[in-house]
């Protein structure tokens, strides 16, 4: 990784050493923060809630994010922001967007089961490019951008080559409101679960779409999910050689929470059997 440069100027179509210097400031704000988590891990004082049940904010998210404003504002202040605790800095629209979760897995974190990263990714013109997460747990730092690659501790990663559905392993995440909405995935996960060899679910998207791209996971598909829960692993799959849409495999919208990242083999067939499964409305007991 090289020393990250500061530039004022923005360009339209990034050059490969522009595209390099985003990756390694994203890189270093993502190591920073993982400090950050691994000093407060098992410190914590104050857990709230932010108005939905189940998601949660503690300092250690607020002082991670703290250092990754400091890194990205040290090199590029014309850039915009999005940042999951201090909100939009900037326009949503601008040319380079900044989306930032300074700890994705809130909820593991706070529990103290280490399953949990720093995601920085870059958006130019809406797209996801350029993105870092590092899980300061696993010491696993994973960085890409689209045209460059894609890398776990500096070693080259690429999606798995798994191309039937029922050879595959795949992954999702319930949504925050699954308790009130019938749009959740409770009955997709345990139908994927009948027809493959599984499905996990772990509890940080970021992860969840690292691994496909390093090939531990074949595919990954969720709903209700913020730009900075998807910026930077979006930008690693497809760096790696994987495929994102939205369920129907019409072009990935990020501000829509809905996602459809595989390895490409078997990406046709997972939306296919996506599209046919029923939603199931809430469970009754659990407004008793």
């Amino acid at each position: 990784m090289n020393s990250p440069q500061q530039f004022s100027k923005v360009e339209a179509t990034p050059t490969t050493d522009r595209l390099s210097t985003y990756l390694d400031v994203a890189t270093a704000a993502a190591l920073a923060a993982g400090e950050v988590l691994q000093a407060c891990w098992g410190k914590l004082e104050s857990i709230v809630e932010k108005g939905r049940p189940g998601d949660l904010v503690t300092e250690a998210d607020k002082q991670a994010e703290a250092v990754i404003l400091e890194i990205i504002r040290q090199h590029f202040p014309e850039h915009s922001i999005l940042a999951e605790e201090s909100g939009q800095f900037g326009d949503l629209d601008a040319e380079y967007l900044w989306a930032i979760d300074p700890l994705d897995g809130t909820t593991n974190y706070a529990h103290q089961y280490p399953f949990s990263a720093a995601s920085i990714g870059l958006l130019i013109n809406g797209v996801p490019t350029v993105g870092a997460i590092f899980d300061p747990f696993h010491k696993e730092l994973f960085r890409g951008a689209v045209g460059l690659g894609a890398t776990c501790n500096d070693r080259p990663i690429h999606v798995s080559t798994v191309d039937k559905l029922a050879q595959s392993l795949l992954v999702t995440g319930f949504a925050y409101d699954r308790r009130e909405t019938p749009d959740n995935n409770y009955q997709e996960f345990c139908y994927l679960t009948h027809i493959t060899q599984g499905v996990r679910r772990a509890g940080a998207a970021s992860i969840d779409l690292a691994y496909v791209a390093c090939g531990r996971l074949d595919g990954y598909w969720e709903r209700g999910l913020s730009p900075w829960d998807l910026a930077a692993g979006v930008a690693i799959v497809e760096a790696a050689g994987g495929t994102v849409t939205a369920y129907d495999r019409s072009p990935f919208d990020l501000r829509s929470g809905r996602i459809l990242a595989t390895n490409g083999q078997l990406h046709a067939e997972l939306s296919q059997e996506l599209l046919h499964v029923a939603q199931i409305e809430p469970w009754s007991w659990l407004n008793r």
